[in-house]
């Protein structure tokens, strides 16, 4: 029977090494992880018949494989079909949610991947588990499976889980990571939430308007050309505008399409995206809400970073590539090289422009008092508070302006009609 080496960390992080014999490698494998071991290291040391031990290995590795997944292939029956649906991004959360309850419960994290590979249900997320298990079923670290699937964990990620591997504190960082994209998915919910409403009213009011423009008008300067007399100047204003729309609005919509097709085009090049992003940064409306969560998402991954034992440089750098924003993430980058050169880490952001004043000072005291992921954690939660502030301002600025916009205009349609019908009969009486 062929023999292994390992080295491993109990519960406590105490390192250990060793020998045992196991009939293949995921054997062995599962021996460590049921004595309550994560190992780091798994080689075979070599035998005196190493052809015979390695058939009996594959031999061995066949025979286990077709003992231990029938569970699988019998309650996930359609996994093939499923191997189709790649996983993304939105698997991560509840992926982490359910690995955090196993671990809680006792489980490793290899075992509880291995679980989650036979019960979860969900296609996507029962092929992300299935090739993660894979991937620890052949020794990698949970880590190392991690960055095998970049559309689903990102680098911060990966970088944290092994930090939580290499220190024994990965229920900690498993439960922080939940809280961290947690709060992310209520923000992008909450936003999306918030312009429901200004959109759905934008899209009726317009839908009111090219009614009376492309249906009712036509017909009412048909009836009034009919009775003659001369059309007051909103009426006309209406009824030209109304013509010019019908003549001319097709064109208008393909010129459109074409400039967002150019625009789309040019912002795919390294200039473009550099330069609308930058544009982004001056736009009133769109700049007050790009800072706010810029700041949010910069200072919530950075102590997210910090507190999981990534060290101060590389947290910077992880934080700063979160930052879809190129414009904000070069000011970012700047920052934090001046930050690596000895300045402190309030004045260098300071730089930036994008800090407020009253936040840089409490990033200051922080990094005096030697509290800095706490202080950034509050940093966090006040911008929090801001951005839900701004939103329910912005939207209720838009649905009210969308509403005040539509209500003219449908009193200046009535205005220019009712004028337009009192002039008409006025002409009759002499």
């Amino acid at each position: 029977m062929p023999a292994f080496s390992y080295t491993a960390r109990d519960s406590s992080g105490t390192v250990t090494t060793g020998t045992l014999d196991a009939p293949s490698r995921r054997d062995a494998l599962r021996r460590l992880q049921t004595r309550g071991l994560k190992p780091t290291r798994l080689e075979e040391t070599a035998g005196t018949d190493t052809a015979s031990a390695r058939s009996r290995q594959r031999a061995s590795a066949h025979s286990s494989a077709a003992t231990s997944l029938p569970a699988l292939s019998a309650s996930n029956a359609s996994l093939p079909a499923a191997r189709s649906e790649a996983p993304r991004a939105s698997e991560r959360l509840p992926f982490f949610e359910a690995l955090a309850d196993l671990v809680r419960g006792g489980l490793s994290a290899g075992e509880a991947v291995r679980l989650l590979s036979l019960r979860v249900q969900q296609p996507r997320l029962r092929t992300l588990c299935a090739a993660l298990w894979t991937d620890l079923s052949e020794g990698q670290t949970l880590s190392a499976a991690f960055a095998r699937h970049p559309a689903v964990f990102d680098g911060q990620t990966v970088n944290l889980i092994a930090a939580g591997e290499a220190t024994g504190n990965l229920r900690d960082v498993l439960d922080r990571l939940i809280t961290h994209f947690t709060d992310q998915k209520e923000l992008r919910t909450k936003l999306a939430s918030a312009m429901a409403y200004p959109i759905f009213v934008c899209l009726l009011a317009g839908g009111v308007i090219l009614f009376f423009l492309f249906f009712l008008l036509p017909r009412l300067r048909g009836l009034l050309t009919s009775l003659g007399g001369d059309l007051p100047w909103a009426t006309k204003l209406l009824v030209n505008g109304s013509e010019f729309l019908i003549r001319y609005g097709l064109l208008g919509v393909i010129a459109a399409v074409v400039g967002a097709l150019a625009f789309w085009q040019w912002r795919r090049t390294p200039a473009g995206r550099l330069g609308s992003d930058e544009l982004a940064l001056r736009l009133p409306l769109i700049s007050g809400y790009a800072i706010r969560a810029t700041v949010l998402n910069f200072a919530h991954t950075l102590a997210v970073l910090l507190e999981n034992g990534i060290t101060t440089a590389e947290a910077l750098r992880l934080a700063e590539r979160t930052i879809g924003n190129e414009a904000r993430r070069a000011r970012l980058r700047d920052a934090t090289d001046r930050g690596l050169e000895g300045d402190a880490l309030s004045t260098a952001l300071g730089r930036t422009g994008i800090f407020a004043p009253l936040l840089l000072d409490r990033l200051s005291v922080s990094e005096q008092t030697g509290s800095l992921a706490p202080g950034l954690r509050d940093i966090a939660r006040t911008c929090r508070n801001e951005l839900d502030r701004w939103l329910n301002t912005f939207t209720a600025g838009i649905s009210t302006g969308v509403l005040v916009f539509a209500f003219s205009f449908v009193g200046f349609i009535a205005y220019a009609i009712v004028s337009a019908v009192f002039q008409v009969s006025a002409s009759f009486r002499f």
